[in-house]
């Protein structure tokens, strides 16, 4: 079924045109990991894979949802760069990082605007 929704809608909505691209994460660290171990490898993460990417990541310790940190769309460049530097971790017993998928609304398709 046909929606027609005004521009204002969509973009409020975060469809169409101004739909918005993120991709999901899946971690596992290592059972041996100290607390402040795991403490410092969320705070380099953090600082060295998502906000020097301008990302912003929702989620928790082993899963979640990596966006952009502004309105907008996560490039491919940038998923890779965050993918990269996770498997170069070795706190990290596994790391899946999933296609690029629609940040709102995961069972859409992304479409060729996005």
């Amino acid at each position: 079924m046909a929606t027609n929704r005004s521009r204002r809608l969509r973009k409020k909505l975060c469809v169409d045109e101004f739909q918005e691209l993120g991709f999901e994460l899946n971690l596992d660290l290592k059972d041996d990991l100290s607390v402040e171990e795991i403490d410092s490898f969320l705070d380099q993460f953090i600082l060295q894979a998502l906000e020097a990417n301008g990302l912003a990541y929702v989620g928790g310790d082993d899963f979640g949802l990596v966006c952009l940190a502004e309105r907008g769309s996560v490039s491919e460049k940038q998923r890779v760069a965050v993918e990269s530097w996770l498997k170069t971790r070795s706190e990290l017993s596994k790391v899946e990082v999933s296609p690029l998928v629609d940040a709102w609304y995961s069972d859409k398709p992304i479409t060729a605007t996005a």
